[in-house]
């Protein structure tokens, strides 16, 4: 570690660049893991606390837009309920309406319609939990939006009208739109646009988006065999992420962009390693020559990388967090967590160090006789 401790302040210069562009790439995967965490919790943070394990839709539904163009009904609860392994199985509504309050507060929602004080029915942190029709629960994130508890949600165009009873504690949202729980027979009206005075068809009150179903503790329920007696296509509760408006296009973008962006880190490492390799030639020759072995000289080099690697991705992680914290109090969909990051981080560092390693194996080939002249 000698030699490439006396490099790195010798040559401090070429070193420092080289960790500024580490740098910049390390704040820009925490912004991109950040932007990734907040579009993520966007689009499905109300699904991840449905405390279910799958759902239930109808046969044969096209898997990327269930959730919008599913219809089942009430016995495929029933059916649901009595398979093997399933804890409970309810219905769940799931529809976007427009709306505005009764202060002229515009908001978007996502009805998600349960039955009260089922396993769906949430408990909220100011006001009270659903009593019956007519009533919603909404997210914390409607409640910055102005949204307050006694207000009065009227849905557009049908004219339904809504009392907020409670405000939950946490981000509930549906593809980029704020949650409001309700009673299955208010989202099954607002659903089929039922004004006041209509005539309802009994069919609306029997039409459900899905089961949602909740395993036994430890328990796998088999979800062949359910939909072949219910008459109904499942899938857990992470692969109904995809069903979710924009869902699977805008994680699969954030993960290539993530991806090539650890391709050019381990390529922009071993493209400086190779250069710095290429100009130390004669320098490795005569350590050659002196008697240090392949093996040292490779180690060398590699931990010399690897101190370049963690200090600059050190900088540069801690100027993301810094900068991402000042993001997180904006609108824009932006979450840090720590999980992602230390994992995005170690792969940088991983795959920086294999760059570098592809670099260092021209310290194999160099010859000691060059420092002796051999090539004159």
């Amino acid at each position: 570690m000698f030699l490439a401790a006396r490099e790195l302040v010798f040559a401090r210069g070429r070193f420092a660049l080289m960790g500024l562009v580490v740098a910049l790439i390390s704040l820009l995967m925490v912004l991109l893991s950040g932007l990734s965490v907040g579009l993520v919790n966007d689009g499905v943070s109300g699904l991840q606390r449905l405390p279910v394990t799958s759902f239930a839709f109808q046969q044969d539904i096209s898997k990327d837009s269930a959730f919008s163009r599913s219809v089942v009904d009430g016995e495929a609860v029933r059916t649901w309920a009595e398979q093997p392994g399933v804890a409970a199985a309810e219905p769940f509504g799931n529809t976007l309406v427009n709306a505005r309050t009764d202060r002229d507060v515009e908001i978007d929602l996502a009805l998600f319609g349960i039955d009260p004080g089922g396993m769906l029915d949430p408990d909220p942190v100011e006001g009270r939990t659903l009593a019956g029709e007519g009533e919603a629960v909404v997210s914390m994130t409607a409640h910055e939006e102005g949204v307050e508890v006694g207000d009065t949600l009227v849905l557009e165009p049908a004219g339904a009208e809504i009392e907020v009873v409670g405000i939950l504690a946490d981000q509930h949202t549906y593809g980029h739109v704020d949650v409001a729980y309700v009673a299955l027979p208010t989202w099954q009206e607002a659903k089929a646009g039922v004004r006041e005075g209509d005539v309802v068809p009994d069919r609306v009150y029997d039409e459900l988006t899905a089961v949602a179903v909740q395993a036994e503790s430890g328990e796998e329920v088999d979800l062949a065999a359910g939909d072949d007696a219910a008459g109904t296509t499942s899938m857990t509760l992470e692969q109904s992420y995809g069903a979710s408006p924009g869902y699977t296009a805008e994680t699969s973008t954030l993960q290539l962009i993530q991806g090539f962006l650890f391709v050019i880190s381990a390529l922009v490492v071993g493209a400086f390693f190779t250069v710095l390799t290429v100009q130390r030639r004669q320098e490795i020759a005569v350590l050659r020559a002196m008697g240090a072995s392949t093996g040292y000289l490779v180690r060398d080099s590699l931990l010399q990388s690897l101190v370049l690697l963690l200090v600059s991705a050190a900088v540069g992680v801690g100027a993301g967090v810094a900068l991402g914290a000042a993001i997180g109090s904006t609108p824009m969909p932006f979450a840090l967590e720590a999980a992602p990051i230390i994992g995005a981080t170690v792969l940088l560092v991983v795959l920086g160090v294999l760059g570098a390693a592809a670099a260092v194996v021209r310290i194999t080939r160099v010859d000691p006789l060059t420092a002796l002249g051999g090539s004159r």
